[in-house]
């Protein structure tokens, strides 16, 4: 049975080594021409930082002074473990029951291809938008997006683009059911750094460093037991409406039998929606200074305002042709706040209404994963669903 174009297209897509920590975007971006051309679409490259292009692609609308609706995807994916896979991870193999592997197959590949090969449908159909609509695939975002999309909303370009709103990736949901995400929660990285007496090991040094790096780490662990706590007691929450917080870096120490004069420890914190950065900073302060002297802290994350997108029937129009169009497609969606990052944050820090969605469902998660996969009944039917939200989007009247 011959295989669908799209299906080729999206393995063909995956094949290209966009992974870090030497992302192929050359190759990427020549791919990405040639779909701008099937497409019919306008083609610009904008490199915010060279060697790291932004790909733009436009289909102009019938009234271009209406804002526009934007359809943002990364091209970027993140490393491998090869030994850990059933097949090449770049090799977008399919299976006997049409599961695709491949590094990039969930996050977020897919979504950038059913992007273009809904639109290829629609202008074979005679659709005509409202709206200009504009493509975005850009890099870096596996890292933090502040060489991608961080940097490309503040050129003239972006500010040319007049977006209005915008669709990013979600994650898979391994029900019936589809995860729409309308926020998400505000990732910070801190270091602290631990400042005592050294000595011998065999003393009982007082003001040492090794002591006020255990208070610190236990402060920051009772407060992360306090919030998986309530994630567990509360069957309400989802995990992107608590704060999570983990230990992933020691660093300090010259030999087993001395005490150091200096340790530092590392970890990352996601805040949800209901803590305010400020609120945080507070905590972390009185933690140091509960530890004793000479502990300080270090944000090395820098911090993105958090914004969540109005989900209100009757309140936003976007929201209103969104969902209206999930319906249409007989959709069971469930509406939450993003557990980890995206580029959407940079959208939705404007003040653009934006909306993560990835058209996944009945498949396990598995972004960053080993053995990532998309099956291909899902992800042509990831096509037709986008086939309905974007007509629905860029012919929302003003």
């Amino acid at each position: 049975m011959a295989e669908d174009p799209s299906v080729t297209n999206f393995r063909n897509y995956i094949r290209i080594r966009t992974v870090h920590p030497d992302p192929d975007y050359d190759a990427c971006t020549k791919f990405l021409k040639r779909q701008a051309e099937e497409l019919g679409a306008q083609f610009q490259k904008i490199e915010c930082v060279p060697g790291k292009p932004v790909v733009l692609m436009t289909l102009p609308g019938q009234d271009p002074s209406l804002k526009s609706v934007l359809l943002n995807s990364h091209t970027d994916v993140v490393p491998v473990f090869p030994e850990h896979w059933k097949y090449e991870p770049f090799s977008a193999h399919k299976d006997e029951k049409g599961d695709i592997y491949g590094r990039g197959t969930q996050d977020m590949k897919c979504v950038g291809i059913q992007y273009l090969e809904a639109l290829k449908r629609l202008r074979r159909d005679g659709a005509t938008f409202l709206r200009n609509i504009h493509l975005t695939f850009v890099p870096e975002e596996e890292v933090g997006g502040a060489e991608g999309m961080g940097m490309f909303i503040n050129t003239p370009e972006f500010k040319k683009m007049n977006v209005g709103f915008g669709l990013d990736e979600g994650y898979a949901n391994p029900t019936e059911k589809f995860s729409v995400f309308y926020g998400q929660r505000n990732p910070r990285a801190i270091l602290i750094r631990c400042k005592g007496q050294p000595g011998h090991g065999s003393q009982f040094i007082p003001n040492n460093a090794g002591e006020k790096l255990h208070k610190v780490i236990n402060s920051f662990m009772e407060f992360r037991e306090k919030e998986k706590e309530r994630l567990e007691n509360d069957k309400g929450l989802r995990l992107g409406d608590v704060t999570t917080v983990n230990l992933t870096m020691l660093k300090g120490g010259v030999q087993e039998n001395v005490i150091p004069a200096e340790l530092s420890v590392g970890f990352d914190v996601r805040l949800a929606p209901s803590i305010t950065d400020k609120e945080f900073e507070a905590m972390v302060k009185l933690w140091c200074e509960k530890a004793g002297d000479d502990v300080s802290y270090e944000f090395t994350r820098k911090a993105v305002p958090q914004v969540v997108t109005c989900i209100e029937d009757g309140k936003n129009p976007w929201w209103d042709a969104f969902s209206s169009a999930c319906k249409k497609e007989k959709l069971d969606i469930d509406t939450e706040i993003f557990p980890a990052s995206t580029d959407s944050k940079y959208i939705r820090m404007l003040g653009i209404p934006a909306l993560g969605f990835s058209p996944i469902n009945n498949t396990p998660i598995l972004l960053h994963d080993n053995n990532e996969f998309l099956n291909e009944k899902i992800f042509l039917r990831g096509i037709e669903i986008y086939a309905t939200i974007i007509p629905a989007l860029a012919n929302l009247k003003p």
